[in-house]
């Protein structure tokens, strides 16, 4: 066992480590260890007798003290009984008076803690506390009487105390009273109580002593065992005998003079030894000349692979002494004659699972058909085929349903070690011949394998020309694997074989297979997508609008730009208002998919609907908030799973007339604000919670006065957020896009602030308006103070009837004058002041009526013995628009006519016909 044991030094095979320490040691302090366990013993006996000595002292301390206690409170207390004169100062008439001093001279005397004279009765007559003096004794009296001594042991306010009762005699031996003494056994000092310290000293010591000794010897032992105990030490080398003679490798230790100390069974078997190897010179075991030049250089080696007696041996060696042995060296033997015969196999599979593991993780990275179908190709073409191609049925690419009856291929890609193939090329579509390794694959479900393409017919029925090229160009071996998921046919893989000369096997066909099932699923999740993106694409277009109205109020410019993932609830819209004025609207719905569009379609009607009322921007989303709240609990009411719907919105109300801006946004981004002299800001507008989460809370409008040119950008959160930055990086990108530069115009607008963000492909949709604000000619705006008289209406409507010649009106003038008539007669008649006529010359004409009143008209039809209620339906006939809208003093009605004449289709009345009509009795 020579060379095995451990070194006594201070260096391992970790590295130095400081002195007397080793990892795996054990030191002199550990308990766990014999030497630590003998060290702990040795100090545990020696403070256990100390400790032992030290309580016998103190209970014989103890016990002194109290005998010197009750001596000395029996001896006070005999001789003040017997004192002369005690007897009849305690039957006088004031023994007290008599008593007190004596007690307390004694007591003073004697060192005691009180002397106490009692009389028959038990009543103190002397006590060191005067206020005691009187009070009745709680010492036993009977004893007393019977002349009797009492001495008992009671807790004082100082401590234990030893009292001592004495009676008291006459001379004829009456007992007439009691003397009691007490002394506390804290005050007694006993020399046993003296002799502490130096025993304390000398138990010191004596620990000190005993373990400096035990650590000595400890150390000794310590540096005998190596830390070891005896039972690790036997546990050690039976293990060691059980492990070295029973592992399937060989160990040899060679001492540095090259004579072999040590070798086990197995290097034994493996090297041919002879029985007497140990102890004799490497040179002379009859070993293979390298195998002996190794063992006997000393130098390192790391799987040297040598032949002995027909095994193919991996040999390892390294010198002992690096660890903290002697010198010398130890070799390992490994036999590889097996594991070589099975490497290349193993190889082979380990290439396979990696291309097993890299489809898993390089294979549909996209949602894309051609995208993950070229993923395919690259991830096997150079590592299991050649050439690898790619045909998809054309209801794939589409994202179609596949009805499994397909007989054409479309091959969408071509891989290969090379370029130029003499393979079909991408893009081509292919009819496949029955007899085809591809036809047999779509067919029945299954891979095929043509190990030798030039022995076989079926394959080259499909087109013998190009299978001849193909053949030439060195391609010999092909495996067909469907692309088959969940019982879906989506099309075929085909793998070639051309550089390496070895053929496609059955285990090549099972890979092919493998790898096949897992792109098919990555190709068919790409063609759902397909599917759904192209049906939200089409909902969103046909929801989103095709063209902006005509209106003069602002210059418009938009962009929309759907998300990476797909379509999303982004919208935008410009709604034309009464008065020349115009509706600018943007919003997002939260999240993406045909939900998310369907959504959107709703709440962009829905913004139509309730802008066709007139109602200020706060009004709007409110309503637009209670019908997101309904539509969440309709959702939550079904049983489709889907998620509460949230949006946010942005709309504002520009009136050229004024400048003024109504803006109000719930949830949304603010406006961006580009003054005309180039400043760009965020105008402070309140922003409210999103639709359908407000829970009923007030939503404020800002309004703003705009000068001629500003351009207003509203956005959704798409063009300033991202997973990169937060939406204050984004805002002050967007402010250094436009800052600065008054000249650009909303087009341009739009494509400076694309170009400086989101980014080349969005997450999230964008959807981007820009307007600039015009402000109407007050050459074109006419406005007149009608009084409550109904004579007024006439020279108003001269004077409106003189405005229109002056705009060249002349073909509606009539018309006008009849509408105007009504509307100013009904406000003076049921309306109260102000009332205010204003003509507005614009792409129509505009006419409106101010007063002060809150009631709104209702259009009916009037009977043939009504006076009243035809005005409201001649003006409905007259006009081409008409409606009323509610200021914060009161309300207006308005009528809006095409400047070119009534808009009346062809064959329809008359105007004139319809105001005869009314009267027509």
């Amino acid at each position: 066992m020579a060379g095995m044991r451990r070194s006594s030094g201070h260096s391992t095979a970790d590295g130095p480590g400081p002195p007397g320490r080793r990892p795996g040691v054990r030191s002199l302090w550990e308990p766990r260890s014999v030497v630590g366990q003998m060290f702990a013993f040795q100090l545990v006996v020696v403070v256990l007798l100390t400790v032992g000595a030290i309580f016998l002292l103190l209970l014989m301390a103890r016990r002194e003290n109290v005998q010197e206690a009750g001596s000395r409170s029996l001896a006070l207390a005999e001789g003040f009984a017997d004192a002369p004169g005690t007897a009849a100062a305690i039957e006088s008439s004031n023994p007290t008076a008599v008593l007190q001093p004596r007690a307390s001279k004694a007591r003073r005397g004697a060192h005691v803690d009180f002397v106490v004279v009692l009389d028959r009765r038990g009543i103190r007559l002397t006590h060191p506390l005067p206020d005691r003096i009187g009070k009745p004794s709680s010492t036993r009296l009977a004893p007393l009487l019977a002349g009797k001594t009492v001495m008992e042991e009671r807790r004082g306010s100082l401590g234990p105390q030893i009292r001592a009762y004495v009676p008291v005699r006459r001379a004829d031996g009456t007992v007439v009273g009691a003397v009691g003494a007490g002394v506390t056994i804290a005050r007694i000092n006993s020399a046993a109580a003296d002799q502490l310290p130096v025993v304390l000293t000398a138990a010191g010591a004596a620990v000190l002593l005993t373990t400096g000794a035990a650590a000595l010897l400890s150390r000794r032992l310590m540096r005998q065992t190596h830390g070891l105990g005896p039972a690790e030490i036997t546990r050690m080398y039976e293990h060691h005998d059980a492990v070295l003679h029973s592992v399937r490798e060989g160990v040899v230790i060679v001492d540095q003079d090259g004579m072999l100390l040590l070798a086990n069974d197995e290097a034994r078997r493996l090297l041919a030894l002879p029985v007497d190897a140990e102890g004799r010179a490497v040179g002379e075991l009859d070993l293979p000349g390298a195998v002996a030049d190794l063992l006997a250089s000393g130098r390192e080696a790391t799987d040297e692979v040598h032949r002995v007696q027909g095994r193919t041996l991996a040999v390892s060696q390294r010198p002992t002494q690096v660890t903290g042995g002697p010198a010398g060296r130890v070799a390992t033997v490994r036999d590889t004659t097996e594991l070589l015969a099975v490497s290349d196999r193993a190889d082979a599979a380990q290439r396979r699972l990696e291309v097993l593991h890299d489809a898993g993780v390089r294979i549909g990275t996209t949602l894309e058909v051609p995208r993950t179908a070229r993923e395919l190709a690259e991830t096997t073409v150079g590592r299991f085929a050649d050439f690898v191609t790619v045909d998809l049925v054309e209801a794939v690419l589409r994202g179609e349903e596949i009805h499994g009856t397909e007989q054409e291929v479309r091959r969408v890609c071509v891989a290969g070690v090379r370029d130029d193939p003499p393979l079909y090329p991408e893009g081509k579509l292919i009819r496949l011949a029955p007899s085809t390794p591809q036809a047999l694959g779509l067919a029945t479900g299954r891979a095929v394998l043509e190990p030798r393409l030039a022995d076989a017919p079926g394959w080259q029925a499909q087109d013998p020309e190009r299978a001849r090229r193909i053949v030439e160009e060195g391609i010999h071996s092909l495996v067909t694997a469907p692309l088959t998921a969940r019982g879906v046919l989506l099309g075929i893989a085909g793998f070639w074989r051309s550089e390496r000369p070895e053929p496609f096997d059955a285990d090549d066909r099972a890979l092919a297979e493998e790898v096949a099932a897992r792109a098919a699923v990555s190709l068919d999740n790409a063609r759902r997508y397909t599917r759904e993106h192209t049906m939200a694409v089409t909902l969103q277009r046909s929801l989103m609008p095709r063209y902006l109205p005509v209106q003069e109020a602002v210059e418009v410019a938009y962009r929309y730009l759907p998300a990476e993932a797909g379509v999303g609830g982004d919208w935008f819209d410009v709604i034309p208002l009464p008065g020349g004025r115009v509706a600018l609207v943007v919003g997002d719905v939260v999240g993406h998919g045909l939900h998310a569009a369907a959504t959107m379609g709703r709440l962009r009607t829905a913004v139509h609907n309730f802008s066709a009322l007139d109602l200020p921007p706060d009004d709007i989303l409110g309503h637009l908030d209670e019908l997101v709240g309904r539509m969440d609990q309709e959702r939550g009411a079904g049983d489709d799973g889907l998620d509460v719907t949230g949006a946010t919105c942005l709309y504002a109300i520009y009136d050229p007339v004024s400048g003024d801006c109504a803006v109000a946004r719930a949830g949304h981004p603010p406006l961006g604000l580009v003054l005309p002299d180039g400043r760009m800001e965020f105008p402070d507008v309140p922003v409210s919670p999103p639709l359908g989460v407000g829970g009923g809370l007030p939503i404020e409008t800002a309004v703003l006065r705009l000068p001629a040119g500003s351009r207003l950008i509203l956005y959704t959160d798409g063009l300033v957020e991202s997973r990169d930055h937060d939406i204050d990086v984004g805002l002050a990108q967007l402010h250094d896009a436009v800052a600065g530069r008054p000249a650009l115009g909303p087009e341009e607008t739009c494509r400076a602030v694309l170009a400086a963000l989101p980014g080349a492909r969005p997450r999230d949709d964008i959807a981007l308006l820009v307007a600039r604000t015009r402000r109407l000619d007050p050459e074109r705006i006419a406005q007149w103070r009608v009084p409550s008289d109904t004579a007024a209406v006439g020279p108003v409507r001269n004077e409106c009837a003189r405005q229109l010649r002056q705009w060249g009106l002349d073909e509606i003038a009539f018309t006008t004058e009849l509408i105007l008539s009504e509307l100013i007669t009904n406000a003076v008649r049921y309306a109260t002041q102000p009332i205010t006529v204003r003509l507005i010359h614009s792409t129509s004409l505009i006419c409106e009526v101010f007063d002060g009143s809150n009631t709104s008209p209702h259009l009916r039809r009037a009977s043939l013995t009504d006076e009243g209620g035809r005005g409201l339906f001649l003006v409905a006939q007259l006009a081409d628009r008409w409606g009323t809208r509610y200021t914060a003093d009161g309300k207006v009605i308005w009528t809006e006519q095409s400047p070119h004449g009534p808009t009346a289709p062809p064959g329809g009345p008359d105007p004139a016909d319809v105001l005869l009509d009314q009267w027509d009795l």
